[in-house]
């Protein structure tokens, strides 16, 4: 039996003859057949003839089938031979399972055939293999064709090779999880963002500060940090199509791991826009994206500010003592003061009554001429205070420095401290020394209060929030408080409000008040609350000049 291909030469004589044929079958013929050679004839009602409709179906690149009922072949074309590597004479008679290959799943089979037998059409994939015993990705659509009473009759079946198809889109998948794994194996938080700022792709050090921040976005943060603390938003960066590098912003991580810096980056990037009225490429480029990356600077950034901070503690210890004697020295002039007033006061009283000089005016004047020069003495061994440029500062920062410096004291004390920074601060410009002096007076009065309680649980509460016009700062304890008649006073200079006075000039809130005041602020002590002491106190955002 001949492997070849009968040639198809079909011409109008034999659509005649199989007109002719089908006119007066003979005896015996498979009514399937009959069918079959119907169909290839075509309606003879038609204004095209049926060799136009046999011809579509035998030089169409899309491998078709025919088959009965039952699945055995009747008919197949040329794109289905070169397909299936069989020929007609080959597959003919045959059932289609002849090119079943076991790859496709049996579940596959079962749901194709309950789909056809239920007169529906099916579509799918199957994995299919060819005469020379390669196998071959198979998109196949069969549709049942019903006779005239309705029931199944044929199977017409349409097969499209998708392998090349199916090895693109794996490629495809394989380098994108490659480029996944490289991601997630970087060091460096690596987002991608489109327009608006909404996140497209991102890596896995990006979902771990996602859990550090507690479910918080991190680009939101990191975009924050970056408009408050570098002057520009990233987002607009990338209508504007710039780029920047390297600029380090630090952001608050909630407890007491402190702050984390990040050194970021950020490239602005162009798609092609894949929509169908740029399948040309007439339209140009797409939508415009942000490729973020931050690197985690922290670990660099503790070990220069650890050195820093040693430097800050023996300067900040000799700034306070200095501030002390400027307090101590400051009470003394003050107290002096009022004596010399009403030594001052009698002299002139004297004199009214009686111009000649006496004994006790000559008395008193000596006084009073030794108490002004004891005061003017007093006044020149005040410390000079130290004048400090204005730059700009971090709160966050600074307090965090205070307290790094008073964590022997805290941990001697007992004292547990709750730290709860704003995620973002803006920068204030002020004087970064006095503002450090200033909120170690606070904290260090916050200490005495606590150890002159007699409360097993000290707690030390510190937080920090952004306002309209600049920053706010909280400092609470529940220590002894401070009674209604003294709120005012311990902010005088002189004034000690601890059971335990030794070699206490002050509280040093005088001064607090006066570093307040010189950045644009005001500094008060919170009357509504009772379990100990809250001091609320503003920062203006710039300051000038006084």
């Amino acid at each position: 039996m001949s492997t070849q291909s009968p040639p198809d030469t079909a011409t109008p004589m034999a659509f005649d003859a199989l007109g002719e044929f089908l006119a007066a079958p003979p005896a015996h013929t498979p009514d399937e057949v009959i069918d079959l050679l119907s169909l290839m004839v075509g309606d003879p009602g038609s204004p095209l003839p049926p060799r136009i409709y046999f011809e579509a179906v035998k030089q169409s690149p899309v491998a078709i089938s025919i088959t009965d009922a039952r699945a055995n072949i009747l008919y197949v074309n040329q794109a289905f031979e070169t397909l299936t590597g069989y020929t007609r004479a080959q597959l003919l008679g045959k059932n289609q399972s002849i090119l079943s290959s076991n790859a496709t799943p049996d579940s596959i089979y079962k749901q194709l055939w309950r789909t056809i037998k239920n007169k529906n059409t099916w579509s799918g994939t199957l994995v299919n293999r060819s005469r020379a015993g390669s196998d071959y990705i198979a998109s196949v659509t069969i549709s049942p064709v019903l006779d005239q009473t309705g029931e199944l009759a044929f199977f017409l079946g349409m097969h499209r090779d998708v392998t090349h198809e199916h090895e693109l889109e794996a490629q495809l998948r394989q380098q994108k999880a490659r480029i996944e794994t490289v991601l997630d194996a970087a060091p460096v938080l690596v987002v991608l963002l489109d327009e608006s700022g909404r996140v497209i792709l991102d890596n896995h050090e990006y979902k771990k500060l996602l859990g550090d921040l507690r479910g918080r976005e991190p680009v939101e943060v990191l975009r924050q940090a970056l408009t408050e603390q570098a002057g520009f938003d990233p987002v607009d960066a990338i209508s504007a199509g710039r780029n920047f590098k390297d600029v380090e912003v630090s952001i608050e991580i909630p407890g007491d791991r402190g702050p984390f810096w990040f050194s970021c980056s950020g490239t602005p990037t162009s798609e092609v826009d894949i929509s169908a009225r740029n399948y040309f490429g007439r339209n140009g480029a797409g939508e415009r994206h942000l490729l973020l990356l931050a690197n985690d600077i922290t670990a660099r950034r503790r070990e220069v500010e650890r050195a820093h901070l040693e430097n800050l503690r023996a300067r900040l210890a000799e700034q306070q003592m200095t501030h002390g004697m400027r307090e101590a020295l400051g009470a003394a002039v003050y107290q002096m003061q009022g004596p010399l007033n009403v030594i001052q006061a009698a002299i002139r009283m004297l004199k009214a009554s009686d111009p000649e000089p006496t004994t006790l005016a000559s008395m008193l004047a000596q006084i009073s001429a030794s108490s002004r020069q004891a005061m003017e003495t007093l006044k020149a061994a005040l410390p000079a205070e130290t004048k400090e440029a204005e730059v700009p500062v971090n709160v966050n920062e600074l307090l965090r420095q205070v307290l790094e410096i008073e964590t022997d004291r805290l941990l001697a004390t007992g004292v547990v401290v709750d730290w709860q920074p704003a995620h973002v601060l803006p920068k204030l410009t002020g004087q970064r020394n006095q503002l450090r002096c200033m909120f170690k007076h606070l904290i260090d009065n916050a200490i005495l209060a606590l150890n002159e309680t007699r409360k097993t649980h000290r707690v030390l509460r510190i937080s920090t929030s952004a306002v309209d016009d600049g920053v706010e700062v909280e400092i609470q304890d529940n220590g002894r408080g401070v009674a209604a008649e003294v709120r005012y006073k311990v902010f005088e200079p002189f004034f000690i409000g601890w059971r335990n006075r030794r070699n206490r000039a002050g509280m040093g809130l005088a001064l607090t008040q006066e570093i307040v005041s010189r950045h644009g602020g005001c500094i008060q002590i919170d009357s509504d609350f009772a379990d100990g002491c809250r001091i609320r106190l503003s920062l203006s955002r710039t300051v000038g000049d006084e």
